[in-house]
């Protein structure tokens, strides 16, 4: 463990401001998701004191109080910055522990224990990661700006998930792994590789090249000097394909999870490749710093992080590239889409998984998911001259100085021109793809990446395919057009029950694009102008659907599937992610909130 960053952050600001964050957010969510109903009282500013009422360990007495509000997007809690006080023994003070509060309030949380072992593990883990790296950023010399090019981005904004308490827990992790494979210390990685036996690998690719070709281009002469390691072995090259492990993989769990397979050369090691990676955001997908243009590699990480882990399950490594083809189909058979909407797809090109069905069920559940990769088109080479790119959350980022990213931008165009434009490119292409085609897209967080002139946006960037899309079949523009995909193992749900594509009722392909999309996305920039530059909610939420409504006049040959896929819907369904962590397994827990657009539901569109 590296103690002078532990002793460092202990020591910071940022721990107490990132305790706060996290109890924000974790009160935000127990009230939200109606896991707790604290004693209320409303203001006659529209604020609301909540008090959460509890025993300490020696049985007495505490109360939590702290001040928010019901927010206009989705209903959401939202807490003011002032401290979560506790009160005690007729004293009151600020609430320091995380864990007090959640042990204190188990009663009202009625939370099974295991769950709540686990829970509190993760908030733990979350405080301490996160107070290192934002020890880390307050350190740097001068913060980030508008001009910051995309790559560095990806490791500068660090806020995590805006809603979820557990937004950096990275289980699996300890604070030397943080430093050494977190994003936000941009750390140059090299990837570790294998040659798998064809026999015992799985794999798809784009249908315009050979998996061969796309290796060799992007290995370079590399690809040559792991042929000869394999010939030099007395092994045919042909028989074998290439595949990289993160290194953090490797160590854990690649290097003595595959013996048998080591000893029979079935997998064997061919060592550090050359080219430097470094994490984004996401912290499985790697960008190729040696050479930017080549492809994004994402690779599993046996791993928790947001309370879901991080492996990569042989079905979503062989449906990347299926989906990509498919939506590439659609793209380039939509005028609209590819020549107005201007919309850039990053393709997953390829996926190579080892093929663990075969290995007897014990030894298969320690291997699942742990073994192979997805490779992404870059984003170099896509944008035009003069056009730069941010990730879409980085919109809500506030620098050290406390002032937005978007400052500059803001103050060049217009407050409102700019959001307009924001808007505009955002909204369309997506709506378009679930009117038009039937296609929901997960665009969440740095899901979407925007494009813009001088901060001026000029369309947008989507990615991560292979488990972020979502369609039904009867509800596709052609049912008869529809990719070949695999489908999850009977076992695979009880590690991830959200990973599907298929889905029957065309109320929960809506409401996921929802969720990702407007609750997530949209939801966040609402509350960030508000806070920051007084924007209304209600205003944000009037342009919005102002888009919605021009695009709907634009194709009115679409009606009937404005009404499917209901936009303006009174409540859609959203995931309870806090809820899900507290309870036992019970499917998708999900609650119905109240949609912001549907106070704009008009008679001249759905």
């Amino acid at each position: 463990m590296n103690t002078s960053l532990l002793a460092s952050a202990l020591e910071s600001a940022q721990w107490t401001e990132v305790r706060r964050r996290i109890f924000r957010q974790l009160i935000e969510s127990l009230i939200y998701e109606g896991i707790v109903h604290p004693e209320t009282e409303q203001h006659a500013d529209g604020t609301e004191t909540y008090r959460f009422h509890g025993r300490d360990a020696a049985g007495d007495d505490v109360t939590y109080v702290c001040t928010g509000r019901r927010a206009l997007s989705f209903g959401r809690i939202r807490l003011t910055r002032d401290p979560v006080l506790r009160q005690a023994n007729g004293a009151e003070r600020e609430a320091d522990s995380l864990s007090a509060f959640l042990l204190e309030t188990a009663e009202l949380l009625g939370a099974d224990d295991d769950k709540l072992s686990t829970f509190l593990e993760e908030i733990s883990e979350t405080w301490l990661k996160d107070a290192a790296a934002q020890e880390h950023r307050f350190a740097q010399p001068a913060p980030v700006s508008a001009a910051t090019p995309y790559d560095e981005l990806e490791a500068d904004v660090m806020e995590g998930h805006p809603y979820h308490p557990c937004y950096k827990s990275r289980i699996g992790f300890d604070l030397q792994d943080h430093l050494d494979f977190g994003p936000e210390f941009k750390p140059g990685l090299k990837l570790i590789w294998l040659a798998i036996l064809r026999a015992e690998a799985k794999w798809s690719h784009l249908s315009s090249f050979e998996a061969e070709d796309f290796l060799r281009e992007e290995l370079g002469d590399e690809y040559d000097r792991f042929q000869d390691i394999l010939r030099e072995k007395g092994l045919d090259p042909a028989q074998y394909v290439f595949v990289p492990v993160h290194p953090w993989q490797w160590r854990e769990v690649v290097a003595g999870g595959f013996l048998d397979q080591f000893r029979k050369q079935s997998i064997v090691l061919l060592g550090e490749g050359r080219d430097e990676y470094r994490p984004q955001m996401s912290i499985r997908t790697l960008s190729n710093a040696s050479v930017p243009e080549r492809a994004y590699v994402k690779c599993p990480l046996s791993m928790t992080n947001t309370s879901t882990g991080r492996i990569l399950a042989q079905h979503t490594i062989l449906n990347a590239a299926t989906l990509s083809e498919w939506l590439g189909e659609l793209h380039r058979g939509d005028a609209y889409l590819r020549d107005e909407l201007r919309v850039v797809l990053l393709k997953e090109v390829m996926g190579v998984s080892y093929h663990h069905q075969g290995l007897h069920p014990l030894l298969e559940a320690k291997v699942y998911g742990v073994l192979g990769a997805i490779w992404r088109e870059s984003l170099h080479g896509q944008l035009a001259a003069g056009e730069a790119a941010v990730p879409f959350n980085a919109l809500c980022h506030l620098r050290t100085d406390g002032q937005p990213l978007i400052a500059p931008w803001v103050e060049r165009h217009g407050l409102e021109s700019w959001l307009q434009a924001v808007l505009q490119v955002a909204i369309t292409p997506l709506i378009h793809l679930l009117y038009a085609h039937g296609v929901a897209m997960e665009s969440h967080a740095q899901n979407m990446i925007l494009l813009h002139e001088n901060g001026l946006p000029t369309r947008v960037a989507l990615k991560d395919f292979h488990d972020g899309l979502r369609y039904s079949r009867a509800h596709l523009a052609d049912p008869n057009c529809r990719p070949q995909i695999q489908y999850p193992p009977a076992n695979h749900p009880r590690l991830n029950r959200n990973s599907f594509i298929e889905k029957e009722d065309p109320a929960e392909i809506k409401d996921f694009f929802h969720d990702a999309f407007f609750f997530i996305n949209m939801g966040e920039l609402a509350l960030f102008l508000e806070e920051q530059y007084g924007l209304s909610e209600t205003r944000f939420w009037e342009l919005a659907a102002g888009v919605i409504y021009a695009y709907q006049r634009k194709f009115p040959e679409l009606a009937e599937r404005f009404a499917t896929f209901d936009l303006f819907s009174g409540t859609i369904e959203v995931e309870q992610l806090t809820k899900r962590r507290l309870f036992a397994e019970g499917g998708v827990r999900v609650h119905a909130v109240p949609n912001p657009l549907a106070l704009f539901r008009t008679g001249e569109g759905r």
